[in-house]
């Protein structure tokens, strides 16, 4: 969970969470949409879809107990070579490295790491002097340590060189370009989409669908709709949209609020319109996972991203 969020953000998930999961058996046990509701509202929904699947291959494969071993830590779903590592040394005392944004910071400052931190050669580098720098039998230790450092002393900006344990044999420092390690590569211009969705009513329901699993917010439920493209009207978008994915004709009606959204990599603006079925036409999941009519008091049952779920919060006060 702290993985893309903040500590004080963190907390009350995962307290419910545990009253919830208290164990590997339970999580495993669970079905994806109550696991993707537990998580709604930390974002970055692959970790819950990863964290759920590594439960049950756990519990299939291991008894319901974490592997004590590297490469079987990496094999699990969302456990990379990072978190492998750092639960390998914490966990279960393996002489392991681990390499988060932290120890990353440190090691390059300490070191003088001239290449892009986030470069293959760059990460190379970083990673092979965690390894050669590894305490034998005091790994788990050693990572906390260097995590602990680049949280509270070598921070980001204005690190506190004067109380750092590592001044003297730090490089960037004898140099005096600790601000200027680790080398970053400059971020891209964030796209920005125009987005549309679509809130069809019916007898007192409106329709929702469930995107793809191996999408962005795979899993969760949503109004139907996506992206317009150039030269197209916002209406005329969202009625392809609903074509393409439903095989629906609908019937665009008055607007139901714009929503702003910025994720990691983009950020969307999108457009709800109340819509109608035109007559005879009979949406069916096409391009979506799944689709089902709701009454807005049972739309908090269904996880949902945080632009659905403004709309479906203001359809229930309508």
């Amino acid at each position: 969970m702290l993985q893309q969020t903040r500590v004080e953000t963190v907390t009350a998930y995962y307290e419910r969470w545990m009253q919830r999961f208290p164990t590997l058996q339970s999580l495993a046990e669970a079905s994806l949409q109550e696991v993707l509701s537990q998580w709604e509202g930390l974002g970055y929904y692959s970790r819950a879809r990863n964290l759920h699947r590594a439960a049950q291959i756990v519990v299939e494969q291991y008894g319901g107990e974490l592997p004590a071993d590297l490469d079987a830590l990496r094999k699990l779903p969302g456990i990379g070579a990072y978190t492998a590592g750092a639960v390998a040394s914490i966990a279960f005392g393996i002489d392991a490295a681990a390499l988060d944004g932290n120890i990353r910071r440190v090691l390059a400052r300490v070191f003088n790491v001239s290449e892009p931190a986030r470069s293959p050669s760059g990460e190379r580098q970083l990673w092979e002097l965690a390894t050669a720098n590894l305490p034998a039998g005091r790994a788990g230790d050693f990572n906390q340590a260097l995590m602990d450092l680049g949280s509270q002393i070598c921070t980001p900006r204005n690190p506190d060189c004067t109380n750092c344990p590592l001044q003297q044999d730090c490089q960037a420092y004898a140099l005096g370009i600790q601000e200027e390690r680790p080398v970053r590569t400059p971020k891209p211009e964030i796209p920005h989409y125009l987005v549309t969705a679509a809130v069809i009513e019916s007898a007192g329901e409106v329709l929702i669908t469930q995107r793809p699993l191996d999408k962005l917010l795979g899993g969760l439920w949503e109004f139907p709709g996506g992206k317009v493209e150039e030269g197209e009207t916002l209406e005329a978008g969202l009625q392809r949209e609903i074509r393409e994915e439903l095989e629906a004709e609908i019937r665009v009606g008055e607007p139901f609020g714009v929503y702003q959204h910025a994720y990691t990599h983009f950020r969307v603006t999108l457009h709800a319109f109340r819509c109608s079925l035109v007559n005879g036409s009979q949406p069916r999941p096409v391009q979506v996972q799944d689709l089902r009519w709701a009454a807005p008091e049972e739309l908090p049952n269904f996880p949902m991203g945080k632009l659905d779920r403004q709309i479906a919060k203001r359809l229930l006060l309508t």
